[in-house]
């Protein structure tokens, strides 16, 4: 893992709140995520709820409210339950345009257990934004914030 990828995830762990509601927990991560990632125009969280990614905490101009598993990105991630890297979101099939300037991007899904708690979603306005050392380093946050208390509790 790249020093930078060390040194963001040592931040979003030490930013992160035991105590604290997780969605106020989620909320600090997207911003931290969305302020220090560069060439990002969209960082934030989708929750599982039965079938259904619901939007959650994020950075970035406002989204699409639902996404149903195995619909654009997000629901592919979750889906399969592994990160995916789309070089260009145009040529994805299925792909749902919630902002029309992203041009790649990143899901990783949250999972405890085997249980999908919901994905981690990154967008970029340039083509081919994320790479594999981008899915490595990202994939260590999507672990610290699968690991936050307050999951088995989210009501939404």
């Amino acid at each position: 893992m790249s020093e930078f990828y060390r040194a963001l995830n040592a931040r979003l762990a030490a930013l992160m709140d035991g105590e604290a509601p997780l969605l106020s927990n989620l909320a600090n991560a997207a911003a931290l995520l969305y302020g220090e990632l560069p060439r990002v125009n969209w960082a934030g969280f989708y929750l599982a709820q039965g079938e259904v990614l619901l939007l959650g905490p994020f950075g970035g101009n406002p989204a699409c409210l639902r996404i149903p598993f195995g619909k654009g990105v997000c629901g592919t991630a979750a889906v399969r339950r592994e990160p995916v890297a789309v070089p260009d979101v145009h040529a994805f099939p299925g792909h749902i345009a919630c902002d029309s300037a992203s041009r790649s991007e990143l899901v990783l899904p949250l999972l405890r257990e085997g249980q999908l708690l919901g994905v981690l979603d990154l967008d970029s306005p340039e083509p081919a934004r994320f790479s594999q050392p981008d899915a490595a380093g990202l994939s260590e946050a999507a672990r610290i914030l699968a690991a936050l208390p307050g999951w088995e509790r989210l009501t939404l």
